[in-house]
């Protein structure tokens, strides 16, 4: 098992990430949004502890991962299952914003955790690359339970397997986890595979998070 907690530095998030991740693509916020955001990103700076951890197995766990992701994944020698969280400091810090009743604020920190979830499973990705890159394999993309025809009630499949160690991250009985702005889920090893770009075309998920960056 690799397990790492990072800083909010090590991340490497800019201004634009939050902003394209608000719904600014082509143009910035008005001043005052773009004030707040500083002000919020500072605040996070100073407390957030996001963490990834991941393990690789030889055999493919008893996932119904439906036909996208199972094509994906063909030809892997191992699979990497991990989870990446902006960790409990983080969730308390929006659970605050939400008593307070800001809700720009709450907007402007919801966006961030989501941006703050996809670069801590980036650097596990780069973490896991360099774990592989003695073998020579390379690694697909990352899918997660609620993606691409993978049911999100998976995720009580796939937790278990991490022997409790999840990062602080827990499930409820509906499957969302906790910290919400988490991610997790499986990635192909090999040397055979390849990191494709995401196949919108052959997925109907309209609020794929995937679907809005290719769009941006």
């Amino acid at each position: 098992m690799t397990h790492k907690i990072l800083t909010f530095d090590d991340l490497g998030i800019t201004p634009a990430d939050i902003y394209g991740q608000m719904g600014y693509h082509d143009a910035l916020p008005d001043e005052a949004t773009q004030k707040e955001s500083s002000t919020i990103m500072a605040q996070v700076r100073a407390i957030l502890q996001p963490e990834f951890c991941f393990f690789v197995t030889r055999e493919l766990p008893a996932f119904d991962m439906g036909k996208i992701i199972m094509n994906q994944l063909r030809g892997a020698e191992g699979y990497a299952l991990f989870i990446a969280t902006c960790g409990g400091a983080f969730e308390r810090f929006q659970q605050q914003l939400k008593a307070e009743g800001d809700m720009v604020r709450v907007f402007i920190a919801d966006a961030m955790g989501s941006v703050i979830a996809e670069k801590c499973a980036d650097e596990m990705e780069k973490n896991l690359q360099l774990s592989i890159d003695k073998l020579g394999w390379k690694h697909t993309n990352r899918f997660s339970p609620g993606y691409c025809g993978w049911h999100v009630s998976q995720q009580q499949l796939l937790f278990p397997l991490f022997n409790g160690q999840t990062c602080g991250v827990t499930l409820t009985d509906s499957s969302l986890m906790l910290p919400i702005k988490s991610v997790s889920g499986i990635i192909g090893v090999g040397e055979k595979v390849r990191r494709l770009d995401y196949t919108c075309g052959l997925c109907n998920f309209e609020k794929c998070y995937k679907r809005k960056l290719k769009h941006t």
